[in-house]
């Protein structure tokens, strides 16, 4: 088993907490780690009964008011939705996977996950006025 660690970041310098997730397996791909980690923060979204769910990829405005998101009340996400939002996001530069500061590129690509691997998801931030 494996200990992988999840990092937020964003062009524009913003760096969120880590957080940990144990992983079995010692090779995956990109799309399975995806899947692992938007999984993992929807369910922990739904046990908790939050307000605002605070993810990789946020729900859309359909879902959102759909679910009730708008108003503040918590309602479930659905995992397998958000999965296909990030796999989207992430084929339209979305946003960047960096495994121990080497970019992937692809997410049938497969992973060689160690000790102490780190997985940061660098979100693009639009420039302005450009």
């Amino acid at each position: 088993m494996v200990t992988v660690t999840f990092v937020d970041e964003t062009t524009a310098g913003e760096r969120g907490t880590a957080w940990h997730l144990e992983i079995f397996e010692e090779r995956l791909t990109l799309r399975e780690i995806i899947r692992r980690r938007v999984f993992q923060e929807v369910a922990e979204h739904n046990a908790a009964g939050a307000e605002v769910f605070r993810g990789l990829i946020q729900p859309g405005d359909t879902e959102r008011a759909l679910n009730g998101l708008e108003a503040k009340t918590h309602r479930r996400v659905d995992a397998e939705k958000q999965f296909a939002r990030a796999v989207e996001a992430f084929s339209r530069n979305g946003f960047v996977v960096l495994v121990d500061d080497r970019q992937v590129e692809e997410l049938d690509t497969e992973l060689h996950l160690g000790r102490d691997t780190e997985v940061t998801f660098l979100k693009l931030v639009p420039l302005v006025g450009g």
